[in-house]
């Protein structure tokens, strides 16, 4: 039952390694976003509806410089553009699964079934509570990439700006590393304890095991997070060829590490957490060097010495102040997966309906790498076509304060085209959805059998196929979205719907739960969770568009967080 138990448990530990690969991996190889020429400064009457492009600059270049915008609009990117981007980015996130994979796959093949048993039960709540420790801090990742590639679109490549964000998102990583670092150690013990419950935590040699794992990758903390923000700056820069190169270096160092510790010196879980730590450690060494020559002109990420700073440069309150509401996005997620393992646990008939349940949440789990790196995607092309304009608008406000943006027509031929980038990874998004949901959702409605050998089991997830085809399908648009909104600054609103929805999930799973319903009842939840998120996020980015369209009034600027 121990085994069962750690599991269920290890299920979960897929949500938070996937999700946090979301923020801080992927990308383009290591070269300048290019500026394309779409056509003189004055369009067409048929390609800009007889509306004048104008800047504000009088540089013959394309980078924006000081907040003006650059002459011409970048061209849209290709087809070939998403496709060398996200592929990459696929392999970097599920890389991180693959890893937890490898020390699961030598913890459980080696020693005796008794012992390799009770290490498995230990793996199970140690890997869980260590990575939901480090998925809390994904909101870097997230802001990194944000940040660095609208900083890169005003200013440039290698301009002060950009160059301040890598710095100010190293140190903040650091700094947040070694204070987990020594919160772990010296807290790991009594929160795992309180984590694993206190008849698992009775099972002798259960919690040591648990806690030596936590203690030792503890030791990782600093480099990890920094390995996060450098990754996601490198994203920002359309780089995934080094990104790729260092988890290649983590991989066969975690490989070799659990056959020599693991294998071969049998030193179970602490082989495997050291085997792991030394993995994280190369791979943040292989990192760091490129990312200095890459990102810094004078390769220095401002770790040992802190930077002078400059009129426009990103401070650690501003840094902070743009992850601090994306954040929120973090716990909502956990929030929702969580209530759900607790309202299963809970339906009559068990241990059927929760191990039903948690396979369709490892199958949703398989399903969520192919629909983030779309996420990732917008985070990374939309910054080019949204933060001059932003930027141009910001200046002209600060210059006049009658400045209206709606009756200037340099703005609305870039919203245009960043809303048709926007859409068109909507589409794409889609498509995928619709593939991917619908190849894995035969699994459980025709082949359960490759996933579970209990017959009563095969027949229960046989329904749950419906439910993890919408919550899958509905998964495209919410990522996509957030992408958007993410690159448009609208961190409120995307704040806001996670608290509500997060406030009106647990209610109905808990009101399941204690009226006796059945885990069919809880993913059909899911499915309106979803679909409730995808239609508020769809509403706002293309919802305000339509309606003036159809009534014949301007269209409404989106309304960013400008402050952050």
């Amino acid at each position: 039952m121990l085994w069962k138990r750690a599991s269920t448990r290890t299920f979960i530990v897929l949500l938070h390694l996937l999700t946090y690969r979301a923020g801080a991996f992927a990308s383009l190889s290591s070269r300048q976003a290019s500026y394309r020429s779409r056509g003189p400064l004055v369009p067409s009457q048929s390609t800009q509806r007889g509306r004048v492009l104008t800047t504000t600059t009088e540089s013959s270049g394309d980078v924006p410089r000081g907040g003006d915008l650059p002459r011409r609009i970048p061209d849209l990117p290709t087809l070939a553009d998403y496709r060398k981007f996200a592929l990459p980015c696929l392999a970097l996130w599920i890389a991180g699964p693959l890893l937890s994979l490898v020390d699961t796959s030598f913890i459980g093949l080696s020693g005796s079934p008794d012992l390799s048993a009770n290490n498995l039960a230990a793996l199970g709540p140690a890997t869980t509570f260590f990575d939901g420790a480090t998925y809390l801090f994904a909101f870097l990742n997230v802001a990194t990439t944000n940040l660095y590639a609208s900083a890169r679109s005003q200013s440039g490549p290698n301009s002060p700006e950009a160059e301040s964000v890598v710095r100010t998102a190293s140190r903040v990583a650091v700094n947040c590393g070694i204070g987990i670092m020594f919160f772990l150690l010296a807290f790991a013990r009594p929160l795992l304890k309180l984590y694993m419950g206190d008849k698992a935590a009775s099972t002798p040699g259960l919690l040591d095991a648990a806690t030596d794992y936590v203690l030792i990758r503890a030791l990782s903390m600093p480099t990890s997070l920094l390995l996060g923000v450098l990754q996601a700056a490198l994203l920002g820069a359309k780089d995934s060829v080094t990104p790729l190169i260092a988890i290649l270096y983590a991989t066969v160092v975690n490989i070799f590490g659990d056959f020599i510790l693991v294998n071969r010196l049998q030193m179970s879980l602490k082989g495997a957490a050291i085997a792991t730590t030394l993995a994280q450690w190369a791979s943040t060494a292989a990192l760091i060097a490129p990312a200095r020559r890459n990102l810094v002109k004078d390769h220095s990420l401002g770790l040992v010495r802190k930077p002078k700073p400059f009129p426009g440069g990103v401070t650690g309150r501003t840094f902070l102040a743009f992850a601090a509401p994306v954040l929120t996005l973090i716990l909502g997620k956990l929030a929702a997966f969580g209530f759900m393992t607790n309202a299963a646990a809970g339906v009559p008939g068990q241990p059927t309906p929760l191990a039903a349940h948690q396979i369709i949440l490892s199958l949703l789990f398989f399903c969520s790498p192919f629909l983030e790196v779309i996420s990732q995607t917008a985070q990374t092309f939309l910054p080019s076509y949204l933060a001059p304009i932003f930027e141009h608008m910001d200046k002209l406000r600060k210059r006049n304060p009658d400045y209206k943006p709606e009756e200037d027509p340099a703005v609305e031929p870039w919203l245009n085209t960043s809303k048709l980038v926007a859409t068109r990874l909507l589409g794409i998004g889609m498509v995928t959805a619709a593939v991917v949901a619908s190849i894995v959702s035969l699994i459980p409605a025709f082949f359960g059998n490759l996933i579970t050998s209990d017959l009563t089991v095969q027949q229960a997830v046989k329904p749950l196929a419906k439910y993890l085809w919408m919550g899958a399908f509905f998964w495209a648009p919410v990522a996509v979205c957030e992408g958007v909104l993410l690159a448009r600054r609208e961190l409120s609103f995307l704040a806001s719907i996670y608290l509500v929805s997060t406030a009106l999930l647990p209610p109905v799973l808990l009101r399941i739960k204690f009226r006796g319903g059945t885990v069919g009842q809880v993913w059909a939840c899911f499915a309106i969770f979803q679909l409730f998120r995808a239609a508020c996020f769809i509403g706002r980015i293309w919802g305000p568009g339509l309606v003036h369209r159809v009534l014949g009034r301007r269209q409404p600027l989106p309304a960013t967080d400008r402050g952050s």
